[in-house]
């Protein structure tokens, strides 16, 4: 497992756009497809990794408590899956099922999305608001695999919560922090 930071990225940016299988439902999906009435959080996810399986239930939690406030979510999964067959297609719609996702699960098989939003790592958050400017990019929280801490989301709930509080996210982000994306050679 190799310990890797999200890239620091100035807010502001606009939401690339992409159209993606999603893995649960075999549909392209858009960006304006789950955008948000209020924002739009677009998560860099993956079956193994132990960091994204660490706050896998508190991301689903997230996704069912804010979804009903106006947020539109996505998951996208680039790793190279001939490398990392447990994060295939096949597998990413299994994984879905079995932690319930009810948010696309998308397939980045090319890796061109991961390099748009310039991703580095599982997790990476990327949260926007309604005119898809880049509002929170940064850990979902302060826990870790094996460092006693329970995930609950705080990091992330805290900027949702400005947003529906009509509050400015504060601009101190810590970086998200798992495993490297696996980039294809």
């Amino acid at each position: 497992m190799s310990l890797t930071s999200s890239n620091k990225i100035k807010l502001g940016m606009e939401a690339p756009n992409f159209k993606l299988m999603d893995t649960i439902t075999d549909h392209l999906v858009t960006l304006n497809e789950v955008k948000g009435e209020r924002g739009t959080l677009i998560m860099f996810i993956c079956n193994h990794c132990p960091f994204v399986k660490h706050v896998n239930d508190e991301i689903v939690h997230i996704v069912n408590e804010y979804r009903q406030l106006g947020f539109g979510f996505a998951g996208i999964m680039s790793n190279d899956v001939k490398k990392y067959p447990q994060d295939s297609p096949e597998k990413m719609k299994e994984h879905a099922a079995k932690h319930q996702y009810s948010f696309p699960y998308l397939f980045d098989g090319t890796q061109e999305i991961a390099k748009a939003y310039d991703a580095a790592c599982t997790p990476d958050f990327y949260l926007f608001d309604d005119e898809l400017k880049l509002i929170y990019h940064g850990q979902l929280d302060s826990s870790r695999p094996g460092n006693g801490l329970h995930s609950n989301g705080r990091d992330l709930r805290e900027a949702m919560d400005a947003v529906l509080n009509n509050r400015k996210v504060d601009e101190d982000q810590k970086p998200s922090i798992g495993c490297n994306i696996k980039w294809k050679e």
